[in-house]
């Protein structure tokens, strides 16, 4: 099967069982959808006829309703609309099952960017001390974020894991079965979640996923890298941020961080639990069944009793496991004692905390709370401040933060804020005393914008009793175009503190700094946003060089290419000795772990790719940019920058965003515990506004703006100028550049401007329209001619296939989307008609739940 090629795969594995498996579907007998299997084909035979006629999402459905109904009332194409949205939601359902099913058989998991292909790239050139010497430092952080893209409920994600299942073994009476039951199921939560919520809905991907992964490429290194001997570098490493992400998100509380904290610890010792009543079956020998007869006991009691005081740890474990394997290997001729290694493995990797919990923070939050921390302790008469501080200069408070240190009592603080983030800081020492120190020892600064910023968060962990030296690393998150720019002489500011680089020494000599993609791209363009990035890279990594620190990259990415996503590992493989790149870290969110990490099979195969990915950049080849690439790509930065800026500061922007587009509903559906935007102001706020609604809503319109809008401006400049042939060599002789443009072709490949070609003729957005469409023509034509291709990711039929088929199921529902906003536009012009826009807007946000699913990466 592996012989065959890819597309091969793919058509015979995953279109042609959709095809069989969705007929199937469409005939059984649902109560609530019993025309609908027979109506929907036809449905979506009148849109693709109908947008390539030149109709609009109006007269389509119009059309619809009068050629195969017979005179309906307004409620009665209502209803249907509403059916035909729930059967298509269960239709990317299917679809998601079958590839996920197919994953093994169309992707070679042995093959290019494998540790496999890894290792035996090392032999063969000669390299596997290197590649060894390389992985005892390296590390992949996969960090689960729990922000608003993934719309499954926890019914629905078990439904998939069966049907993936059932798909696998050809269990068609099972399959027939689940499906019926996907028709009875409900999709839509009644009730918005809770942040802890979140957390238990991706704690199940840690442990039926990766807690078996992660393990397994583990052990798959130990023993054929290092020949089966054992490694101090756990080489993966897991983060979670539900129930530790404050920005924005005022749901957030002290309790429900620990309540999620305590709930990863349980997660972790009940999956050893497991796993211990396994092994007991294996080893029934003197010595070690009283062992692990042991370890059950205190699992247990560790698992059930949850917040009572405990005396056991990673440590106390670990060290009952090794006497287990001494005697196993003494008096037992080492029977069955790669299962206990595998054992050993997983608890050295998760510890008792399964995944770090992140502690995350807005810089202006920290700001005003710490402003008034300050007056709060001065006012109770308290010196740790002099009188004067609030008066001094920037330098002057960064030498007294540095040496302050304290055990604020929080009853004496004034303000709301100050009060939860203290007790936040307080929560963190907790959380490290019962699951390790890895269970929480990271605090992250958004929207960091100083030296200041990281001093002010610096200083709060130092009030709050931390004695010694401070277990927590305090990182700063860049994130827009003016802060990537300024990011270096911020930590030349912190590096040159005595105190604060003291403290680096106690952290291994090294400073963590996140980078965000999603709100560099909002703010300055996907071109920009980019280079701003590579550029603030280079920068850190020549200070950090320069005092002997060591600097970790943490990006913030999210799904699509607007906002960091796309083909993240060969974005890794493509950084060169300018960067440092001993540790990948990145957020993983949404559709995005569900379709990237969902199964064991797609784990395993991305997580390798990632690790695989700094292999080739470290062990094997280095792209590095010349000073004529270097200045094109900067150029082509700034002309895209500029094009955007002016983009977003027409005077149509926001108001096309919001009457348009679907962002405004994105707040009103109960599908994340955060707000869609900072601030509680009724009017649209650009800064405010969060990168996921806004990129979200761009893909619903199928325009995809923020993932090409200014990219061929940027390229025709050279087009205009005679010079495209110094773009194509730049294409052709860097990965970074050709990783860049062919995510941006991933963005357009998505787009569907026949969609809403109507708004061409609105006598307000009409001309504002035909820019974005214009910008989006020249940027498929230019990309094409750069590529020397016919069509959009013609160099990966896969993926376009993959993405041809779900827009096409998903046709008829952003045809319903679209009718049902100019219905509600429409309707607004009169007064009286409430009810009926509701009817409209609950069809309006039932519809983003089947075009984000489909998307897989969307926002």
């Amino acid at each position: 099967m592996s012989a065959l090629p890819e597309l091969t795969r793919f058509n015979d594995n995953v279109l042609s069982k959709y095809q069989i498996y969705s007929s199937i579907f469409t005939t059984l007998p649902f109560d609530t959808i019993s025309n609908t299997g027979v109506l929907l084909p036809l449905f979506q035979k009148i849109c693709e006829k109908g947008f390539k006629n030149g109709k609009n999402p109006t007269q389509i459905i119009e059309k619809f309703f009068k050629k195969y109904q017979d005179s309906p009332t307004d409620n009665e194409k209502n209803d249907l609309l509403f059916q035909f949205i729930q059967y298509i939601e269960r239709l990317v359902v299917l679809f998601d099952a079958i590839e996920d099913a197919a994953f093994p058989i169309v992707n070679n998991m042995d093959g290019f960017g494998t540790l496999r292909n890894s290792k035996e790239s090392a032999i063969l050139s000669n390299k596997k001390e290197e590649l060894k010497k390389y992985l005892e430092d390296f590390k992949v952080r996969i960090v689960l974020t729990a922000h608003p893209t993934q719309f499954y409920p926890g019914s629905v994600l078990g439904i998939i894991t069966d049907l993936d299942e059932a798909i696998q073994n050809d269990d068609l009476l099972l399959i027939k079965k689940l499906l019926a039951q996907l028709g009875k199921t409900p999709f839509y939560k009644k009730s918005k979640p809770t942040p802890f919520d979140e957390a238990v809905s991706l704690i199940w991907y840690l442990e039926n996923v990766f807690y078996h992964s992660v393990s397994k490429i583990y052990n798959y290194i130990q023993n054929n890298i290092y020949d089966g001997h054992p490694t101090d570098n756990e080489i993966i490493d897991l983060g979670f941020w539900p129930g530790g992400d404050r920005d924005g998100n005022p749901f957030v509380t002290t309790q429900i961080t620990l309540d999620v904290a305590e709930r990863l610890r349980q997660s972790i010792l009940r999956s050893y639990y497991r796993d211990v009543r396994r092994l007991k079956r294996r080893f029934t020998f003197d010595g070690v069944q009283e062992i692990l007869a042991r370890i059950e006991k205190r699992l247990y009691k560790h698992v059930v009793r949850s917040y009572a005081k405990v005396n056991f740890s990673q440590k106390i474990l670990l060290q009952e496991l090794e006497d287990a394997r001494n005697i196993i290997k003494e008096k037992h001729d080492s029977l069955f004692i790669e299962e206990l290694n595998d054992f050993i493995n997983k608890v050295r990797i998760f510890g008792f905390h399964f995944a770090t919990l992140d502690i995350r923070q807005d810089s202006r939050v920290h700001h005003k709370a710490f402003t008034q921390i300050v007056d709060d302790l001065l006012a109770a008469g308290d010196t740790t401040f002099p009188e004067n501080y609030q008066r001094l200069s920037e330098s002057e408070q960064i030498e007294i933060l540095a040496i302050v240190k304290g055990n604020i009592d929080p009853k004496i603080l004034s303000d709301e804020m100050s009060v939860k983030t203290i007790e936040s800081i307080y929560a963190l020492k907790t959380i490290q005393q019962r699951n390790g120190e890895r269970g929480a020892n990271r605090y992250i600064i958004s929207n960091n914008q100083s030296a200041l910023n990281v001093m002010q968060t610096f200083a709060m962990l130092n009030l709050c009793g931390f004695e010694n030296e401070l277990p927590v690393d305090v990182i700063p998150l860049f994130e827009t175009v003016d802060d990537l720019e300024n990011a270096s002489d911020v930590m030349r500011t912190l590096y040159t503190n005595k105190t604060y680089r003291y403290h680096l020494s106690k952290r291994k000599n090294q400073q963590t700094i996140m980078l965000g993609f999603s709100d560099g791209t909002k703010d300055g363009g996907y071109l920009m946003a980019n280079w701003g990035i590579f550029k603030a890279k280079e920068a850190l990594t020549k200070i950090s060089r320069e005092f002997d620190i060591e600097v970790i990259f943490f990006d913030g990415r999210g799904g699509p290419p607007a906002r960091g996503g796309g083909k993240t590992h060969q974005f890794y493989a493509s950084l060169g000795p300018t960067i440092e790149d001993k540790e990948i870290q990145l957020t993983i969110q949404g559709q995005t772990i569900s379709s990237n990490f969902g199964t064991l099979d797609s784990s395993q195969y991305n997580l390798e790719q990632l690790i695989s990915s700094g292999i080739k950049n470290e062990v094997f080849t280095k792209d590095q940019l010349n000073d004529n690439h270097r200045t094109i790509i900067n150029d082509l930065a700034e002309t895209s920058y500029k094009t955007y800026v002016d983009f977003k500061n027409h005077p149509q922007f926001l108001s096309y965003l919001e009457k348009m587009s679907t962002l405004k509903y994105y707040a009103k559906t109960n599908i994340g515990s955060r707000p869609s935007k900072r601030s509680n102001s009724d009017t649209l706020d650009f800064s405010a506004l969060r990168a996921i609604p806004f990129v979200g809503s761009w893909s619903q319109l199928k325009q995809n703006v923020p993932g090409f809008f200014g990219v061929g401006t940027a390229l025709k400049k050279y087009e205009d100028a005679g010079r495209f042939d110094e773009i194509v060599d730049f294409y052709n002789s860097s990965d970074f550049f050709k990783t860049l443009l062919e995510n941006s072709m991933m963005s357009l490949t998505k787009s569907f401007f026949g969609l809403t070609a109507y708004m061409a003729d609105d006598p307000v957005f009409g001309e504002f329209w035909k820019l974005i469409f214009e910008e989006y023509k020249t940027t498929k034509r230019l990309l094409l001619k750069l590529t020397g291709h016919k069509e959009l990711m013609e160099n990966f039929p896969v993926g376009k296939a993959s993405i041809e088929i779900r827009e096409n199921i998903v046709l008829p529902l952003l045809t319903i989307q679209q009718y049902a906003l100019k219905k509600i536009q429409d309707l607004q012009k009169e007064e009286g008609n409430e009810a009926e826009i509701e009817v409209y807007e609950k069809m309006v946000m039932r519809s983003l739940f089947g075009n984000i699913n489909a998307s897989r990466n969307s926002a």
